[in-house]
């Protein structure tokens, strides 16, 4: 392989880790605060609000049952509007997040129900605001849930990255797409399909660690009976 192939294969595997990374982070932001919001506002949480609840909940489940690539071309025109492309890596980071948040938010709100009711019962008698509660017990509690559901995102974006580069959205998509299909490079194909098999194992593996020393740091930060 030339030397000029492995700078197109570097320059891609840098464009696909900017925008999994960039979007992961948006996407975490946005969908972290709009699962906490879907769980305390459920008709069992501790701010409820099954109407405003039921609204949020299919705003999300539209998003998340629209398949990527027709999000993709069915934002473009706010794609242009907040970075003034429709294509290349940055142009692609507008999708992605707005596919990655939902996304994040329904894993949050599943990782919250998994708290025990009995601690924020609990919080409740000694007198905790909702805010309160919200702080220093269900996130605390579920932030080994909420750690996986991060993780299973940013695979999910790694797909979504390469699925990007259909419409040129760049990385190692792109490349695999314009010198695999279109040139007729099977060594280029294997070796994209190669690369982004070991970084989601990667990013797997990262994963998993964190979520095994979080809960762990959790176990024994509780106090024993």
């Amino acid at each position: 392989m030339s030397s000029e192939m492995l700078k197109l294969f570097f320059d891609s595997f840098l464009e696909t880790l900017l925008m999994v990374g960039l979007s992961g982070l948006i996407g975490a932001l946005l969908g972290i605060p709009l699962g906490v919001t879907l769980n305390v506002t459920d008709a069992h949480g501790i701010l409820p609000h099954p109407m405003f609840n039921r609204v949020l909940g299919l705003l999300v489940n539209a998003v998340r049952s629209t398949p990527f690539i027709i999000l993709l071309v069915a934002v473009i025109p706010f794609t242009r509007l907040i970075t003034g492309t429709s294509i290349g890596t940055a142009a692609a980071i507008v999708p992605l997040t707005i596919a990655a948040a939902p996304f994040v938010a329904r894993l949050v709100e599943s990782a919250l129900r998994e708290v025990d009711s009995g601690l924020i019962e609990a919080a409740q008698a000694m007198g905790a605001t909702d805010a309160q509660i919200i702080r220093k017990v269900l996130l605390p509690e579920a932030f080994p849930g909420i750690v996986a559901g991060l993780t299973i995102t940013l695979v999910s974006l790694v797909g979504f990255s390469a699925m990007a580069g259909a419409v040129g959205g760049g990385g190692l998509g792109d490349l695999g797409i314009r010198y695999g299909y279109q040139r007729f490079l099977p060594d280029v194909m294997a070796a994209v399909v190669l690369i982004l098999i070991v970084f989601v194992q990667l990013v797997q593996s990262l994963g998993d660690r964190l979520v095994h020393r979080v809960s762990h740091r959790g176990q024994a930060a509780k106090p024993t009976p």
